[in-house]
């Protein structure tokens, strides 16, 4: 019996390797870095299905060095240390280190991510971590800060496309089939960006045509899922197009709709810390300012769900989805810090103004730091109006107040400091 088509396709080489340009293009970051014969410890973060153990097989065969894999699902503090020390006894001189690749490595416990970081930190095994999950969430920091963190996206039309075209045509089986694509926009509206889930609907498609000629286009396609809905990975679906539905909901201010789509996620079997952490998310840059105690809820609703889990944990789940839903709604925080951090890229760093630095040492104060800086404390209503950002970009404005009743009271207050510069 032939493998699954999604295994067979399954790139060998950084050309064949499709997508994450940004990462694997010329030039780009990880490629340099495996050209270089020596790369550091790294976490991939993406969704499924976009190349994230793929990416790692090719970095092992392609540095030539030994490559172990660990499942967080399934393996424990005892399983890492017998890599560990394989790793350490294997090793030869001058050769690259072991790679240790652990998939979904957000489900690896506190105390398991605490047995990799000696060796990390030692060197004796470079890490390769997958995760779907945001890592600032699910590892820890002190293993966070010894990897580099590298981004995937979901795969853009093109690059399915391009999937599409050479399973068709080179692939062993398919390639015996005569194929013939006559519409498309359903496969990779059901693939999600996701490869693996865009080669199971393919794979599906062509198996239940018993014919030579196999005709693709958009109704085959729906017949086809419909009959097999599991083909195409409907928990893959649900973690992204319903938690999506669910978002905006609350953005919407819909309390109806929130619950019905956590519905579909709680009967789905989702995990509770994934509703919980979008929740948190929402409540920072959705409500934001216009209502800070949602971000207070939400957190509390997080540390709940965590000490409940299903069943119980629905109730303080829906208590902050309605509560996020029905609040007053401001993304002011969440602009001012898109447009400082787009100001910043376009000017780099620019240098503290030495009134706002601090002179700890004889030099640094005969050098001018901290020389005019005025105490806010020491004068009326606790303010005085001094020069805080850099000379080249000390007009802009970031914060722009939105005038929910929460936000008009900063609003006001700013007015009053600061005059015509916020109005």
């Amino acid at each position: 019996m032939p493998q699954p088509l999604a295994e067979r396709m399954r790139p060998r080489t950084l050309d064949e390797y499709i997508g994450q340009r940004h990462l694997v293009g010329p030039g780009a970051v990880l490629r340099r870095m495996i050209e270089s014969g020596r790369i550091a410890s790294f976490i991939l973060w993406g969704p499924p299905g976009v190349g994230k153990t793929t990416l790692a097989q090719i970095i092992a065969n392609k540095l030539e060095c030994p490559f172990y894999t660990l499942s967080a699902v399934t393996s424990g503090v005892k399983d890492v240390r017998d890599v560990i020390e394989k790793a350490r006894s294997g090793r030869f001189f001058n050769s690259a280190n072991p790679i240790l690749f652990i998939d979904e490595i957000h489900r690896f416990s506190k105390s398991q991510q605490d047995s990799l970081l000696g060796a990390v930190e030692k060197g004796i095994i470079t890490l390769i971590g997958a995760t779907t999950e945001n890592p600032s969430f699910e590892v820890i920091r002190p293993l966070l800060s010894r990897c580099q963190l590298y981004v995937l996206k979901s795969l853009e039309a093109d690059d399915l496309l391009q999937l599409l075209d050479r399973a068709i045509h080179e692939d062993v089986e398919l390639s015996k089939r005569n194929i013939r694509l006559e519409e498309t926009s359903a496969m990779l509206r059901y693939s999600g960006g996701d490869a693996r889930k865009l080669l199971n609907i393919l794979e599906l498609v062509v198996e239940a045509e018993t014919s030579d000629e196999v005709v693709i286009n958009n109704q085959v396609v729906e017949e086809r899922l419909q009959q097999n809905p599991l083909a195409y990975d409907k928990d893959g679906e649900m973690h992204y197009d319903i938690i999506s539905a669910f978002i905006k909901s609350i953005r919407g201010s819909d309390p109806d709709a929130a619950l019905y789509w956590m519905a579909r996620m709680i009967e789905g079997g989702e995990d509770p810390l994934f509703i919980a952490r979008r929740l948190v998310i929402s409540a920072a840059e959705d409500i934001g300012l216009a209502n800070p105690n949602a971000l207070l809820l939400a957190n509390a609703a997080f540390d709940a769900a965590s000490k409940t889990g299903w069943p119980e944990a629905r109730i303080p789940l829906a208590e902050c989805a309605v509560y996020l839903a029905a609040s007053p709604k401001s993304n002011s925080a969440y602009m001012g810090i898109a447009r400082a951090l787009e100001t910043v890229k376009q000017t780099g760093n620019l240098p503290v103004p030495l009134h706002l630095r601090n002179a700890p040492t004889k030099l640094m104060a005969q050098l001018g730091y901290a020389d005019g800086y005025k105490y806010a404390h020491d004068y009326p209503g606790n303010f005085v109006e001094q020069q805080f950002l850099p000379d080249e970009v000390q007009q802009s404005r970031f914060w722009q107040a939105q005038h929910t009743p929460s936000e008009e009271k900063l609003y006001q207050q700013m007015l009053r400091c600061w005059g015509d510069r916020y109005k």
